[in-house]
């Protein structure tokens, strides 16, 4: 379990094209008590990924400028230690099937249950 101090130390990293998803997803793990980093632009994340390697990585599958699934695999790239969960409105089960094969700790879908998502981002920090 990670520790309340732990928590406002490490950074859970959002990325969605839709800036109320941002926005509603930042307030929910900011009131648990986790730091929040917001990316509309997955290019901009991939930058900020090479050089932070982020620990945990909440991201969407349906975005224009580059699909979540491509996002997964240029981060295990940069930052393979980076621990992915998905958030999407798809519920395509060959989506799901491929980004967990990739490697994500997590899939939900959009809108999510509060608790079952704040366990999911616990359990990818306890796996990291």
């Amino acid at each position: 379990m990670v520790s309340a101090p732990e928590m406002q130390t490490i950074t859970v990293c959002l990325v969605d094209d839709d800036p109320s998803v941002l926005k509603a997803t930042g307030r929910l793990l900011s009131s648990a008590g986790w730091k929040v980093e917001a990316f509309g632009d997955p290019h901009e994340f991939l930058r900020y990924a090479a050089a932070n390697h982020p620990k945990v990585v909440v991201l969407d599958i349906l975005m224009p400028i580059m699909n979540g699934l491509e996002v997964q695999l240029r981060l295990r790239k940069v930052s393979p230690s980076s621990r992915v969960i998905v958030l999407t409105s798809k519920d395509d089960p060959s989506v799901r099937s491929t980004a967990m094969e990739e490697g994500a700790s997590a899939f939900f879908l959009k809108p999510v249950d509060d608790d079952a998502f704040l366990a999911g981002i616990e359990s990818a920090f306890s796996s990291n």
